[in-house]
C-alpha cells in the first residue's frame, strides 16, 4: 500500500516519475535494437575473420607437414624461427552506446632474416605461413571481444528493461491509482462536509 499522502503535489510527482521511467523504457529498448544490430554486424564479420585464420591454420599445417617431410623432427627443430623485432601491432577504439569496440591487427616484420642455417623452401614457406596465421589471427580476437562485450551489455539493457516493463511500470501505475482513488475519495468527503454544513446554516 502506497504511504504517500493523497494529495495532487504527491500524484504530480508520481506521474513525473512515471513518465521518467517510460523514456528509460524507450531508450533501453532502442538501445537493445542498435547492438543487436551491432552485434549482427560483428558476427558477420568474425564469421569471415574466422573462415581466413581456418585457411591460415591449414596452410600452416601443410608447410609444416612438407618441412617435417623435408628435414624430421629433429632438424625443423633446428632451424631459427622468423624473427620478428620489428613486428607491431595496430589498432583503434570506438564505442556504442558505452561499449568499447576495437580494431586490431597485426603487421609483421618481413625484413628481417632468420639467421643461422640456410633454409629450405620448406621451412621458408613453415615460416611464412605461421607469420600469416597470427596476422590472421589478431583482427578475429578483437572482434571476439567486442562480441563478448556487446553481449554482456546487451543482457544488463534486456534485465533492466523487463524490471521496468514487469516490475517497477506497474507498481509506479498501481500507486499513481491508488493516490488517485483517496483524492476522489477526500474530495466527494468534503464535497459532502460542504453540503451538510451549507444545509445547516
Amino acid at each position: 500500500m502506497n504511504e504517500r499522502n493523497p494529495t495532487r503535489s504527491a500524484l504530480l510527482e508520481l506521474q513525473d516519475e512515471q513518465r521518467a521511467m517510460h523514456e528509460g523504457h524507450v531508450f533501453l529498448d532502442e538501445k537493445c535494437l542498435l547492438l543487436a544490430g551491432e552485434m549482427l554486424r560483428q558476427l558477420g564479420e568474425h564469421g569471415v575473420l574466422q573462415q581466413r585464420l581456418r585457411s591460415a591454420h591449414e596452410a600452416a599445417v601443410r608447410a609444416l607437414r612438407a618441412a617435417i617431410g623435408r628435414h624430421g623432427l629433429d632438424g625443423l627443430q633446428c632451424q631459427p624461427a622468423q624473427p620478428q623485432d620489428g613486428a607491431r601491432g595496430h589498432g583503434s577504439r570506438s564505442a556504442l552506446m558505452g561499449v568499447r569496440l576495437l580494431q586490431a591487427g597485426w603487421t609483421p616484420d618481413t625484413a628481417a632474416a632468420a639467421e643461422g642455417l640456410n633454409p629450405s623452401p620448406e621451412v621458408r614457406e613453415a615460416r611464412r605461413a605461421f607469420v600469416e596465421l597470427v596476422v590472421a589471427a589478431a583482427p578475429l580476437a578483437a572482434v571476439s571481444g567486442n562480441l563478448e562485450r556487446l553481449s554482456q551489455e546487451y543482457r544488463r539493457s534486456v534485465r533492466r528493461a523487463r524490471a521496468l516493463q514487469d516490475v517497477l511500470l506497474p507498481e509506479l501505475g498501481h500507486d499513481i491509482a491508488e493516490i488517485q482513488t483517496r483524492i476522489e475519495e477526500l474530495e466527494q468527503q468534503d464535497a459532502i462536509a460542504m453540503r451538510r454544513g451549507a444545509l445547516k446554516a
